[in-house]
Order: structure tokens, then sequence, then C-alpha cells
């Protein structure tokens, strides 16, 4: 018999598979697996492009086992059903509200990639096949706070980053994406070395890891890049930013968060208040 195969058992298989495995299961995630990928529920799927069989979980799992009858399975019918779920997955389905960030060890550790709530993907390069956690993240909604003494206001700032929307090019702005961030909000300078360093300096209450979720005026950071330098841009609202280089070397347009990921393959970090070191 498989691990949580039938309805009745399902809440006495997950509490004895939970301490011999070392698995980080909710109670929501262990008692609404029934291989549909249902609303609130964030999903496997055996094969690219959400097909093949599906394997549903309401909540965060740190350890899914590697072999029958003590491993986490695809559920669903379809091709891969019965198959344990860690390293077999090769695209995903987040129905729930929250981001949900698939890492490639357990108990939530390694390369991650992050699944914005309401999203289908397919695993990335990293993670195709080598899916060993997820985690539920937590998102705020906490809005941008003109408390930091800068010289313009998140909305000003907003306003001077979309008027300032280019596809020239202009060399001030080759490679300064953290000096352009300080521009906007009314500084000559942002006081940081790089996007990366200005992330460190943030005090950690105004840093918001991982979370998509950014607010008009939030700063949204990246690590990696050749030199380390990392990447920084203002959030516009409804998932938008502005960016210098991402559209050509020396401007200034629109992109996403994705289109940073997925075009330079730099890592996420979060979104910050615009806290300055020029200012502190």
């Amino acid at each position: 018999m498989k691990l949580l195969s039938k309805p009745f058992a399902l809440a006495a298989a997950a509490a004895l598979a939970a301490p011999m495995l070392g698995i980080g299961v909710s109670s929501a995630s262990a008692a609404t697996r029934d291989g549909a990928c249902n609303d609130g529920e964030f999903c496997y799927y055996y094969n690219s492009d959400q097909a093949g069989s599906v394997s549903d979980f309401g909540g965060s799992i740190g350890d899914y086992g590697t072999t029958q009858p003590d491993c986490y399975d695809f559920k669903g019918a379809g091709n891969g059903k019965g198959v344990c779920v860690k390293n077999n997955a090769a695209s995903v389905w987040n129905r729930s509200s929250k981001t949900v960030r698939v890492y490639y060890n357990s108990n939530y550790a390694g390369s991650y990639q992050d699944i914005p709530g309401g999203t289908k993907r397919n695993l990335n390069t990293t993670l195709k096949n080598n899916n060993a956690s997820h985690q539920f993240i937590s998102t705020s909604t906490e809005s941008c706070k003109n408390s930091f003494g800068n010289p313009r206001t998140c909305a000003e700032a907003v306003t001077w980053a979309k008027n300032h929307i280019t596809t020239s090019y202009h060399s001030e702005y080759v490679g300064m994406c953290d000096h352009v961030m300080g521009l906007a909000y009314g500084w000559a300078h942002s006081g940081s070395s790089t996007a990366y360093v200005h992330w460190t300096q943030i005090p950690t209450s105004y840093r918001h890891g991982g979370d998509r979720s950014v607010p008009a005026g939030g700063l949204a950071f990246f690590s990696g890049g050749s030199s380390g330098a990392g990447h920084v841009m203002i959030s516009i609202g409804g998932g938008d930013f502005i960016s210098t280089d991402i559209n050509g070397t020396g401007t200034l347009t629109k992109t996403t968060i994705g289109a940073i990921e997925s075009r330079w393959g730099q890592h996420y970090l979060g979104w910050a208040q615009p806290w300055f070191k020029a200012n502190h």
C-alpha cells in the first residue's frame, strides 16, 4: 500500500511517516492530497507543461522520502503515477495565494526557484527532476514607506522613474542600477558601492526576503552577475518594474522579476523599503 493512498488513512499515515522521514508536513497538506490540483494547493507534475500525474500539497514539505511505501508520490492519473515526487517533477502549478519556493535539497536548502501564487511554471534546468523540498513563503502586504528622509516620496520616485524611461543609450545608466535608484529618490548617489552591498546594509526589518509582492516604490534586489554586484530596480506596481540595462545597455525600461532571472540568471533576494546609505 502506498503512503496516503486511501482517504480514511490520510491522517494516520502522515503521522507515522513524518517522524520516520523527518518530513516537515502541515496537517492541511496531509489532509487534502487526492491527486487533483485544487484551489489553495501547490502541485507538482511528472511532465513539463503541467502534464502527467499530479502530486498536490496544502503546505510545506521538508523531505518527500525516496522509496515506496514511505514517500510522497504522484497520485493523479497519468504518466508517473505512483512514482516518488523527490527528484522526479518537471513542472508545477501554484494554486495558492502565496509564493512557493522549490529547493534542490531537502529541508529547504540549496538552490531554489520561486513560484508566485496563481502561476504555472516548468521547473528550471537546475530544479527539473531535482526537487527535494518546497516551502510556502509568507508575503507582505506592507506598502512603501515615506519615513527614511528621502528627498522624494515613494510616489514621486515612481513618477521620476516613469518619466525617465528610455530605449536610447545613456552612458550614465550603464551598470549603474543602484545609483539610478538613488537618483529616483532624489539623492545624488545611493551611498552604496553595489546593489548587493546596498541590500546587505538595509536593516532586516525593512527587507522582505523572497517576497515578490513588491509595492510601488519598493526596491527589488538580486544577487549574482559577473562581478557579484547584483542588481536593483524600482517597482511601479502591478508586478512591473523599471530597470537599467535589461532591454539594452544604457537604457531604462519596464521589466519584471522573471525577466531579470531568466535573461541574466540572477537570483532574486527580495524587496526592501527605500532605505539608502546616503542618509545613514
